[in-house]
């Protein structure tokens, strides 16, 4: 038996990691973790929903009328746009174009995303628009929305737009975070919140005995990062080991993406149990804890550059933007999402192939169309046909016509339906109907790699290469 003829473990479609780069992890000297919906696999549903609640309660402080407010997490996404100025959740192609728009709790018709946004594509640069990095955004999102319906009906504090109610959103949310309001909740219940996967720990411990160093770098801080990573690694080691040893170097307080950014100063954490600090001068070591410091620094510490690390995070920006933008690490993507889209791309693969028939059905017709339009137009000039004669040419426009509208009514549910799928409003993560989305843009160009979840990793292993696909271009001939 040969090495090819060997069996080995094929991981489900929905559990597979894709490549926008090769990548070959042989080369990799240093993985680093955020933890966060990366380590950690936090139930999002549960977990926005209490983001959502304990934000509600500041905003009602502030005389916000929350009482009547709930959490829906269907109506939001990830990969969404705010539009501060209209007040607007957005989904765009690409090139920035919005093909779907709400508005409070309504869904903008075609007409009324026409006039909202002709000649207008959506710049990631400029301040009016924010992108849903992060599943951690899905509590900011919908607390949105009904803010916007309760400003449209003069339910708010005087003097606040749309601009300045988002802004006022996101520092609550935020200020749940940090407070340790929700963590609170989080430790008091972690079965709650977090599901457990040992092949998280198990590909990390492959990754380890195979010569990688790992780091963990959170902007959590240090108590609940030790709490949360002992509940969720520990009982998966064997031999009394602990979560910490695992990790060479562990950064808290992170401060992401101004780690990558900046030069903030580090410190260590000298006293574990009251979480007490000291400034911290030369390289980070091994073992030990640290906060804040930065990206410059951990990589002289380890005499590492570049594409030798591999970041790998949940988080659009803060962890794969500018960790492959600035240092030019490669870069992983944690999209918890994915399985559920693979999942309802595989149900609807059957429709798709016959949609996609039907597609070709209307080209060829179209083209009938504007080659019979043609013809008239030379016969009624007296100019001769180039190709000759030709019976589709003959034939009655108003019939192909009567075809293709009779094609375009039994195209419409089909396409509606692919629009809907995973989420009944705005459809999946990386299309925007039949292009790509915004948020599939960022993340083709900023991770080499994504994956559902990090115990991916797991199969094929700490050696694998992983390699794009050949890139299907407009003008390739069909296989």
């Amino acid at each position: 038996m040969t090495a090819s003829d060997r069996q080995f473990p094929e991981p489900a479609p929905e559990r597979q990691v894709f490549a926008n780069r090769t990548l070959k992890m042989k080369s990799i000297r240093a993985v680093g973790y955020d933890m966060d919906y990366t380590l950690t696999q936090y139930k999002a549903e549960a977990f926005e929903e209490f983001a959502f609640t304990h934000a509600s309660s500041r905003l009602a402080e502030l005389g916000w009328p929350v009482g009547a407010l709930s959490f829906d997490p269907t109506s939001t996404a990830r990969g969404l746009v705010v539009d501060q100025d209209l007040g607007n959740l957005v989904k765009a192609t690409r090139f920035g174009w919005v093909v779907r728009a709400r508005h409070g709790s309504r869904f903008l018709d075609h007409d009324e995303v026409r006039s909202a946004y002709l000649g207008t594509h959506i710049d990631l640069s400029e301040d009016r628009y924010v992108l849903l990095n992060s599943l951690f955004s899905l509590s900011e999102a919908s607390l949105f929305a009904q803010g916007v319906e309760l400003l449209d009906a003069g339910r708010l504090p005087g003097g606040m737009g749309y601009r300045e109610m988002f802004t006022t959103v996101v520092d609550s949310v935020n200020g749940v975070h940090r407070d340790g309001t929700l963590k609170k909740d989080v430790l008091a219940d972690p079965g709650r919140f977090i599901s457990l996967d040992g092949d998280i720990v198990a590909s990390l411990l492959d990754q380890r005995v195979s010569g990688k160093l790992l780091m963990l770098i959170t902007n959590s801080e240090w108590s609940y990062t030790n709490k949360i990573m002992t509940h969720t690694f520990d009982p998966f080691l064997r031999g009394g080991d602990t979560w910490r040893d695992l990790f060479e170097i562990v950064v808290v307080s992170s401060a992401k993406p101004g780690f990558f950014t900046s030069s903030n100063p580090l410190y260590r954490v000298v006293d574990e149990e009251r979480g007490l600090l000291e400034p911290h001068f030369g390289p980070l070591d091994s073992g030990g804890v640290f906060y804040g410091g930065n990206a410059q620094l951990l990589e002289e510490s380890l005499g590492l550059i570049g594409d030798e690390i591999l970041y790998v995070g949940d988080h659009l920006y803060g962890d794969v933007h500018y960790s492959k933008a600035l240092r030019r690490w490669r870069t992983a993507l944690i999209l918890q999402e994915l399985e559920a889209e693979i999942r309802a791309l595989a149900e609807f693969n059957p429709t798709q192939v016959r949609l996609s028939e039907l597609i070709d059905h209307r080209q060829r017709l179209e083209t009938q169309l504007g080659a019979q339009r043609l013809a008239e137009l030379r016969a009624a000039e007296g100019h001769a046909d180039p190709l000759g004669p030709n019976e589709d040419h003959l034939a009655s426009i108003a019939e192909t016509e009567a075809e293709l509208s009779q094609l375009n009514e039994l195209m419409a549910p089909l396409k509606d339906e692919a629009s809907r799928l995973q989420n009944e409003g705005w459809g999946t993560l990386t299309r925007a109907k039949q292009d790509k989305s915004l948020f599939f843009r960022q993340i083709e160009r900023y991770a080499d790699i994504y994956t559902s979840r990090v115990s991916n990793l797991l199969f094929p292993g700490p050696y694998a290469t992983f390699r794009m696909g050949r890139l299907a271009l407009p003008h390739d001939p069909p296989f």
